[in-house]
């Protein structure tokens, strides 16, 4: 005869579900490993193919979560960019300002960010898909300066009247500038002079 009251229970308690972690560990793998072929591409072609070896998945594994090699690209270098820019909230603009351009300036001397990009700008200008995806991860990536910007706009650190999308130009031109020709270096005292530059005007 059943017992009524069902199997005693597990003294360990319920499995844990181990799924998404499983899942956040292979997107981790994919988006590390696209960054990784971007980076050491040196002009061979980055495809669906050789991402899902390089991750050890198969390629409908990475269909599950990206519609394309694109947009698989896109999210490897925004989610690289997130941790390595974040957006500061440090009190003040001066050193919400400066932390954003300081990170920027750093990241892109050393890998997989400065290889990655490089690779990217000279594929992009023979591959319209490369182009719209540099385009969107560019524009990405100076929305969270504008919001630096705005913030400080808001606190009334940054007169009302200032152009911010000027100042994200500035930032970014200088940025693109001495990345793409190597006339000038992006370090942290490159980082202080900008800042206090862009700051200094408003005063």
């Amino acid at each position: 005869m059943a017992d009524p009251a069902g199997p005693p229970a597990s003294p360990q308690g319920p499995r844990p579900h181990t799924g998404r972690q499983r899942n956040e560990a292979t997107r981790r793998a994919i988006l590390d490993a696209a960054l990784r072929l971007i980076a050491d591409a040196d002009g061979a072609p980055v495809t669906v193919d050789t991402i899902a070896r390089e991750a050890g998945v198969g390629k409908q594994t990475l269909y599950r979560w990206w519609p394309s090699k694109g947009t698989v690209l896109l999210d490897a270098l925004t989610d690289h960019a997130e941790r390595e820019v974040p957006a500061p909230d440090t009190g003040s603009l001066h050193g919400d300002l400066r932390a954003v351009v300081g990170a920027v300036f750093e990241s892109a001397r050393t890998p997989p960010t400065a290889p990655a990009l490089r690779t990217l700008v000279r594929e992009a200008a023979r591959d319209p898909q490369l182009a719209d995806l540099l385009r969107e991860f560019t524009q990405a990536r100076r929305a969270v300066l504008r919001e630096v910007l705005a913030r400080g706009q808001e606190r009334g650190d940054l007169a009302a009247d200032r152009d911010l999308d000027l100042m994200v130009d500035q930032v970014y031109g200088v940025f693109w500038y001495r990345f793409l020709l190597g006339h000038a270096p992006l370090d942290g005292a490159a980082a202080d002079r900008l800042t206090d530059s862009l700051l200094g005007e408003a005063s």
